[in-house]
This record gives C-alpha cells, structure tokens and sequence, in this order.
C-alpha cells in the first residue's frame, strides 16, 4: 500500500503542477529534492512572484525511521518504526479576489520494532490514511464556495453519502481558530485515521482518499479563472494581508501537519512554505458595519452549510 501511494502522489504532484501553472501563465514551479538524515526525503516544488500566484507550494515527501519520542506520546505508543508519505499544497494568490487553498493526502504506516525496517518485511501493527482540501477567501463568492463544497460532496458520494458531512463537520471543527473563535476559512472536508472497517478496507479507503485529490483541480481551478481578473485597490491588499495573518496563526498555533513536520525533523523550509509572502497584523482590527469584510467575519463566525444554499 505505502508503494502504491506514493507513487499515486508523484504522479498527483505532477498533475497538479501542470493544471496551476497553466492557470498562473507566467511564472513556474522550480524543483527541489532535499533528504532527511534519519530517512527517507522529499520533492518540493515552489512557485513565487507570478501574475496570478504570488507563493505557492506542492510538496511530496516519503519519511521514514524511529518514530519521535513526541510522537510516541501523541499517538500513546511505545518505541516503534514509522513510514510515511504524502502531498500537501498550500496556494496564495495575488489577487485578494481569489481564494487561498489548501490540501493534504497522506498514508502513515508503523511498525513493529523487533523486526528490521531495513529488511522491507517489518510487521505492520498500524495504518491509516488522512487528508483533505479546504478553501480560505478574502472576500466571500457564495457561488465559489458552493462550487468547492459540491465538488468536494461529489466525490464523496462516489464512496458513501455519509462522508461529505461527516468529513465536511470534521473540517469545519478542525480548521477553527479557537483563540480568535472564528474559523480559518470556509472549509471543505478533513480527514483522518481512515482504517479499515466493517465496510471500508484498506484498498476502500485508498479508492475514496485518491478520488478527492483527482478532484481538487476541478474544485479551485475554475474559482481562480473566474476571480483572478477582478480588479482590485489597496484597502483590498491590506484586508487580504490581515485575514493572512490569522492563516499564519492557525499553521503556527494548532495545525497538526506542522507539528508532525517539526517533531520528525522534517524539512523546515517544505513545512513552513505554507506561509505567506506578506502579511499584517493591525491591532483590534474590526470591519466596517455592513462591508464585504464584515461578510466574511461573519460567514467565519458560523460554519455554513453551502450544499443547502
């Protein structure tokens, strides 16, 4: 199965690339391939500085050795060997107009550490997959945000009805930022621990989590095509910047992906390549009444259920 991921996420990595560089028109991922000393490594690709894209990141990465004494804590295990992989990609965008996104699939394998990691037939005790896609705007388009959540249900539905709110709920909880009680975005789906069931096995879950990441381009692309031509002033800029700020935030603050990147020593560079270029942070910033901005404030404040509108 870890095979068969990763090498699902290389060829994801590349789709990906292709279909945002094409909507960017101007600028290109540049490739770089670092590796971790303890082992395994990764193949991150940034883009910076385009029309349409002012910093983004596509990252794969395939991980593996002694699982961190953090993590044994966080997991409430004992010593044990690990194997993990995944893509994760964040998308900043120039135009205030277009939304920030966000992506992650991934598989995590441990293993028993009597047996040799080296020997390649180490006794699996534990798998699962995770992941995601969610969308965090600047400026609210109810008909961007019901395009991403029923583009999202879709491919849920393929699997089982149950999923999209199941995972569309987890999302919303997840992406919170409990210190500012509003949430980062508008969400999309989260999820996590996927292991088999009574009516979900392994190859179920790889099915279900590889049709969500084959539909993240038709999910954004076509809301960055329709907003990124939108004109745009600096009291924009300047909101969009504060709002990035609280993204800032909630990857510093809470995110899970991040701590498991910092305890496993992975590459700092990759992890914090979902920050953006330019931020602010104006002190007890509030929105003009009635405002575009307060719109949003208040979409944040009160997850909405999109699918009904």
């Amino acid at each position: 199965m870890k095979n068969k991921f990763y090498q699902y996420i290389q060829n994801l990595q590349d789709q990906i690339v292709a279909g945002l560089e094409a909507v960017e028109g101007k600028a290109k991922f540049r490739e770089d391939i670092w590796e971790r000393p303890e082992g395994g490594g990764g193949r991150t690709r940034v883009i910076e500085n385009g029309d349409v894209i002012e910093k983004g990141g596509v990252n794969i990465s395939a991980v593996h050795g002694k699982l961190p004494e953090a993590m044994q804590k966080m997991f409430n295990v004992g010593e044990a060997d690990f194997f993990a992989c995944g893509l994760s990609l964040v998308i900043h965008p120039k135009n205030p107009m277009v939304p920030t996104v966000h992506a992650n699939w991934r598989y995590f394998e441990m293993y028993d550490t009597s047996t040799a990691l080296s020997t390649g037939s180490q006794k699996v005790i534990n798998s699962w997959f995770g992941g995601g896609q969610d969308l965090t705007p600047y400026y609210l388009f109810d008909e961007d945000a019901i395009h991403f959540h029923q583009t999202c249900k879709t491919a849920c539905d393929k699997h089982n009805v149950d999923f999209y709110p199941k995972y569309k709920k987890q999302c919303d909880e997840y992406f919170w930022n409990a210190h500012r009680n509003e949430a980062r975005g508008i969400g999309g789906l989260f999820f996590d621990y996927c292991k088999p069931t009574d009516i979900m096995s392994m190859e179920d879950w790889f099915n279900f989590v590889t049709e969500v990441g084959n539909s993240f381009l038709e999910a954004y692309v076509p809301i960055v095509e329709k907003r990124k031509n939108l004109p745009y002033n600096e009291e924009n800029r300047t909101w969009q910047e504060i709002r990035r700020g609280r993204y800032v935030e909630f990857n510093l603050v809470h995110d899970k992906g991040t701590l498991f990147g910092l305890k496993t020593n992975g590459r700092i560079e990759s992890i914090l390549m979902s920050l953006p270029p330019h931020v602010q942070w104006v002190y007890d910033h509030h929105p003009e009444k009635g405002s575009e901005e307060e719109k949003l404030i208040t979409s944040l404040s009160n997850p909405t259920n999109w699918i009904e509108l």
